[in-house]
């Protein structure tokens, strides 16, 4: 009996309505009629396949046109569901709100995919993915990671299988990832773990893991095997051109690797699956042995040069010997020096394969050609030209010409080689009747003269005479020149080359000294000058040196008289550019810049013009009020005039001219015009003009506002008299004091400087043994100076030298920061001091060293006992001075040792002192200059060790004991916060006292300062009734009274059920249930709706205070009423859409019945995936309507 499946008329209207009537074939099911109904193919003929026949495109399969094309969708859709115990985000007072919601528009954004959550009755996740292929899988996967619990699991394959799960750059593992949404693990190549782990959903980890097990089975069903074969038996296992085992391996599906030749390796590899590999190599064993038994051997005596002629191109001459006559030719390698060849095969073969091996040997012959070495270029031709006309028509001859041989080598096959050389010869007695060469000795160094600029000379040459030259390049250093070509070309070409070079042997070259910064100048801009100079005397060679060599040599090079003509030419342009390069700077007051330029430059212009001088302005944004005049110096003069005469015109501007002595003019001007530029500063900015060093002119001009003028005039000449007042003195230093005064760059020699009035004290050279030191400067200021250098020298003979011993351990606190301690001693008590150098390996054990040396050993142990009490030598350091000096600074030092105290702190406070990574301790120790040493926390030592100067130690410790007192209030204050107090409290009221998001809770602790802890709902052992504040006692009490509160409020609230019809629940939740949540606020009740498939769909609970739910029962009743009416008028309109009443009326309808559908049973065809892109095509993107938590929107 056939089964049925049952379709309703509506839901097969869709199908039947596309169709042309021709095409439906329909058996229309009365309950009269008990005909048998259509099969599922006669109703839904199948869609053509796509490689249909040409014969079936005339017929149509089934009942639907060929015409029609498979679609490949673009945009796919697929649903899959989390379940609730699955979830991620369970608790939400909202669905589609939160998290949830984030993490889904992120995915949206990141992959392009379109997404629709919905929630199922029983609370599990339904959700849509809409989109491309490739952006729905990646949206999966992020969906299973984020929204969905993961858990993870292992999976053993052996290590050798891990690289076949990763595939080719990884890209199996991405794609297992992205098919199963989960995230795979593989370790390390260098980690010996084979355990795979998989994390995702459990539907995830099941599929991955059931993939990467096939894949490790796939892999476990191949193998490899080594097989030993003597090297001479390859050949044969290969086959001639390795069809042999091509065949085998194609055959068997194995894969075998033959070792070539060129390896000394002797095992075939068999990889392939384990049945197939097995008959491989039975194979391969089989050809073995036959060939083993049957073969022998025979050798051959072969010219060495003629093996590579029985080898051939590629080998392919000893695969066509295998080929025809089953015979292996083995040839010794090319490195070695036997001529023996050895043939392996049967014997009634052999004697053919020998007759082979010596015609390929034979077939080849090497012929030589006499030609001289110098025509050999002329052979070949040029680009080979020559050469390529022969080898095109015998392109099995190889032509090679060997450098400085008289000959060339002819290889090929014997007739060609016999006509090639005929060619050449032919070539050779031509080149020689027509061409001739000559070599002439030139020194090498005219050698780049010849050649000329870019080779112009040479190749001149060769043009014109038809000839080749060969110059040997620079670093042969040879004289040897060669020309080649027609005789006569070949002659005058060396009468040419040896009379230039004759003439530059009678040249001389002649080095001009030209100051670097006119070399550009006589340069010229892009050359333009050079080249006139050049012009002029052609024969001359004019070279300037490389400008990054800072050379003032310019060389020239020509006949004699031409270069003297050149030198005295390029002298006097050089004197034009000194002369005209002269240059002055004229000080202007900068209000009058602008008039000295004029009305568009006019005036500056008309100055240059008649003076013939280039005149430069400083900038106007720029502080500088000189104006620099450069051209021929009386030019400048006259500039310089009327540049100043202009501004004497436009304002007051006095002029006085003062005389000084020369010699004081440096002295006055300064180091770097320092004493003249604080003058012309202070008396407002007026100018004075020196004249220039060498004149021998005492002739100082100053210039500016008379005022001003009048007070520098009296301020230099004051000056003047001062340095005019200058003596010069010596007095006797003995130079075993010399170096006191000058060590440190001459810091004494500085002080006594600056402080006597600037006398320069000059003491002889090092090496030299005077005692003659020369003073100079003003009279009293010198007299000054000798005092204070015989108190230091007095000083110095008074000098004693006192030993303190300090342990090297507080040298470096001794010195302080930088030294700074140690200079500040230095400079108080005017002494020198020492410290040792440090001790590399100190001996801080008191046990005695054992050393293999007994004598050394021995002597040290006598020392130590002889003087055990003596300070060591790293711990003295050596004070130099004064006596009464050198113990001040004694007693300075020694009270900079630090000292070391203890403190008595609980060690439970210890770690509260050092604070976070030390920061505590760090900062008692900076702020109070001492070091703190708090102990190791497996001694339990109560014991700080501070460790300063006597005076920061007081103030430490002080520190530390205030700080110790902080925390020990600290710890009574977190005892007092510690108290506990457990509250009772039933927990169907623990949701109402946690309140929404936490919100009552938080207020409670906030307000009281305390922490409240529920109890775990997981922990079975913990009483749940049980609420604990943790706190200040009175603020727990506090708490605990709030909770109490709120407690007796909610055990006075009641519960009433009221039946409101379930049509109108959804109007008055509202969207998003806006209007429940203000009617809950509004009369302070909750209110609850009976779930989906509740026994009693229209219950509603109200739960508050009496008087709130009998108000808010009040008002949704009302609401009721109200919302009923619309919804009676809407089914009133309902009912007159309804189809007409004599439909109705009929006997309901079986539906459309069809026979064998895929769904039953007992079909022989498997069902469509309803899931699958493939067999259900999306036509575009369907466009989902939006699905609301509380139904659609009115």
């Amino acid at each position: 009996m056939s089964s049925v499946a049952v379709l309703t008329q509506e839901s097969f209207a869709e199908h039947r309505s596309g169709l042309v009537p021709q095409q439906i074939k329909v058996a229309t099911l009365n309950s009269e009629e008990e005909s048998d109904p259509p099969t599922y193919k006669d109703a839904f003929p199948p869609l053509p396949e796509k490689a249909a026949c040409l014969e079936s495109a005339q017929e149509p399969a089934g009942a639907w046109s060929n015409k029609i094309r498979p679609i490949k969708a673009s945009v796919i859709t697929q649903v899959f569901h989390v379940p609730l115990e699955e979830r991620k985000y369970k608790d939400m007072n909202q669905f589609g709100e939160g998290e949830q919601a984030k993490i889904c528009l992120e995915i949206m954004q990141r992959t392009g995919a379109h997404l629709e959550l919905s929630l199922a009755k029983d609370q599990g996740l339904s959700i849509m993915v809409s989109g491309k292929l490739d952006a729905v899988m990646k949206a999966r996967k992020d969906i299973v990671a984020r929204l969905q619990t993961q858990a993870s699991a292992t999976v053993p394959i052996p290590k050798e299988h891990h690289r076949f799960v990763i595939g080719k750059n990884g890209e199996k593992l991405q794609d297992l990832e992205l098919k199963t949404a989960t995230k795979i693990q593989i370790p390390r190549p260098d980690d010996p773990s084979n355990q795979i782990k998989i994390t995702g959903t459990k539907e995830g980890i099941e599929k991955a893991r059931h993939e990467v097990l096939l894949i490790s089975a796939e892999q476990d069903k191949r193998a490899v095997e080594r097989l030993e074969v003597e090297k001479a038996f390859h050949p044969f296992i290969a086959g001639p051109y390795n069809r042999l085992v091509g065949e085998i391996m194609q055959e068997t599906g194995t894969r075998i690797n033959i070792p070539p030749p060129s390896v000394n390796r002797t095992e075939i590899v068999f990889t392939g699956e384990k049945e197939q590999l097995a008959q491989a190599v039975a194979r391969i064993k089989k050809i073995y042995e036959e060939k083993k038994k049957k073969t022998t051997t025979i050798a051959v005596e072969v010219k060495k040069s003629q093996h590579k002629y029985v080898i051939g191109p590629k080998g392919n001459s000893l695969q066509e010997i295998l080929e025809r006559t089953g015979v292996s030719v083995e040839i010794p390698p090319s490195d070695s020096i036997s001529e023996t060849v050895i043939l392996r095969g049967e014997p009634e073969k052999l004697g053919q394969a020998l007759t082979e091996v010596y015609a390929k040997a034979n077939s080849f012959t090497v012929s030589s050609v006499s030609a001289p070495s110098w025509l050999h270029r002329f052979i070949i031709g040029k680009k080979g030209q020559n050469l390529a006309k022969i080898t095109q028509q015998m392109p099995k001859v190889h032509i090679e010409f060997t450098e400085g041989e008289d000959k060339i080598t002819l290889e090929g096959p014997t007739e060609d080689v016999n006509v090639a050389q005929e060619q050449i010869e032919g070539m050779v007695k031509d080149l020689i009747n027509r061409m001739d060469y000559v070599e002439i000795n030139i020194d090498h160094k005219f050698h780049r003269h010849l050649i000329g600029k870019s080779g112009a000379n040479i190749n001149r040459i060769k043009d014109q005479y038809k000839v080749s030259v060969r110059i040997p390049p620079d670093s042969e250093k040879s004289n040897l020149i060669r020309i080649e070509g027609d005789p006569q070309g070949v002659q005058q070409a060396k009468r040419e080359l040896l009379e230039l070079a004759s003439r530059m042997e009678n040249e001389r070259t002649k080095d001009l000294i030209i100051e670097q910064r006119f070399h550009r100048t006589i340069i010229g801009q892009k050359g333009e000058r050079i080249r006139e100079i050049r012009d002029k005397f052609p024969e001359v060679i004019i070279n300037f040196p490389d400008p990054a060599q800072k050379s003032e040599i310019v060389q020239l090079r020509g006949p004699k008289n031409e270069v003297e003509k050149c030198t005295k030419y390029m002298q006097k342009m050089v004197a034009d550019l000194v002369e005209n390069s002269y240059s002055i700077s004229v000080p202007i007051f900068k209000q009058f810049h602008k008039n000295i330029i004029g009305k568009g430059g006019a005036n500056i212009k008309k100055i240059r013009e008649e003076s013939n001088t280039k005149i430069d302005l400083p900038a106007e944004n720029s502080n500088s009020e000189t104006i620099v005049i450069t051209g021929k110096r009386a030019n400048c003069e006259a500039a310089r005039s009327r540049i100043l005469s202009i501004q004497k015109d436009l304002a007051n501007i006095a002029e006085v001219e003062v005389s000084i002595p020369a010699k004081l003019h440096n002295s006055l001007i300064g180091t770097k015009g320092r004493l003249i530029r604080s003058i012309m500063e202070e008396c407002g900015g007026v100018h004075i003009h020196f004249p220039v060093e060498g004149s021998g002119s005492d002739t100082v001009v100053i210039r500016g506002p008379s005022s001003d003028v009048e007070k520098a005039k009296k301020q230099l000449l004051h000056l003047a008299e001062e340095k005019d007042n200058v003596v010069e003195d010596y007095m006797l230093v003995d130079p075993r004091h010399h170096r006191h005064f000058v060590i440190r760059r001459g810091q004494v020699l500085r002080e006594i400087a600056e402080e006597y009035g600037g006398v320069m004290v000059s003491f002889p050279r090092s090496g030299t043994q005077s005692d003659k030191v020369t003073l100079k400067g003003a009279k009293d200021c010198v007299e000054a100076a000798k005092k204070r250098i015989q108190e230091i020298i007095e000083d110095l003979e008074a000098q004693v030298t006192v030993e303190c011993a300090i342990p090297q351990k507080f040298h470096r606190s001794v010195m302080g920061p930088k030294g700074s301690r140690i200079q500040q001693i230095t400079r108080d008590y005017n002494v020198q001091i020492k410290f040792p150098d440090r001790e590399e390996n100190p001996v801080h054990s008191v046990e005695p060293s054992i050393q293999e040396n007994g004598d050394e050993a021995g002597e040290g142990r006598e020392a130590k006992e002889t003087d055990p009490g003596s300070p060591r030598r790293c711990d003295i350091i050596v004070i130099s001075g004064r006596k009464e000096k050198c113990e001040a600074a004694k007693e300075a030092l020694e009270a900079l040792v630090p000292v070391t105290i203890e403190v008595e702190v609980p060690f439970d406070l210890h770690r509260y002192i050092i604070g976070q990574k030390g920061s505590g301790i760090r900062k008692m120790m900076d702020e109070f200059e001492v070091n703190i040493h708090v102990p190791a926390p497996e001694l339990q030592s109560h014991t700080i060790a501070i460790t300063g100067l006597a005076a920061n130690l007081d103030r430490a410790k002080a520190g530390l004991l205030d700080r110790v007192k902080e925390l020990q209030a600290e710890q009574e204050d977190r005892a007092l916060r510690s108290f506990k107090l457990s509250v009772t409290v039933d927990p169907k009221y623990h949701p109402k006292i946690i309140g929404r998001k936490g919100a009552v809770i938080t207020q409670i602790r906030l307000e009281h300062d305390v922490n409240i802890q529920f109890p775990d709902k997981d922990d079975g052992n913990q009483p749940q009734d049980q609420i604990t504040i943790t706190g200040y006692e009175k603020n727990t009490e506090a708490a605990r009274d709030a909770i109490l509160k709120i407690v007796g409020e909610l055990e006075q609230m009641v519960s009433e059920d009221v039946p409101l019809d379930h049509r109108v629940h959804a109007r008055i939740i509202g969207a998003r249930g806006k209007a429940i949540r203000k009617i809950m606020d509004e009369f302070k009740v909750d209110i609850r709706f009976p779930q989906s498939g509740a026994p009693d769909p229209n219950c509603v609970t109200v739960t508050g205070l009496p008087e709130n739910v009998e108000e808010a029962i009040d008002h949704i009743l009302n609401l009721e009423e109200e919302y009923l009416a619309d919804v009676v008028d809407s089914e009133a309109l309902q009912v007159y859409m309804k189809p007409p009443a004599h439909e109705e009326s009929k006997a309901p309808s079986k539906g459309f019945v069809v026979r064998d559908a895929p769904w039953t049973s007992n079909s022989s065809e498997k069902a469509p995936d309803m899931s699958s892109s493939e067999e259900f095509p999306s036509f575009g993107a369907q466009v989902a309507p939006k699905t609301l938590p509380w139904g659609p929107k009115r």
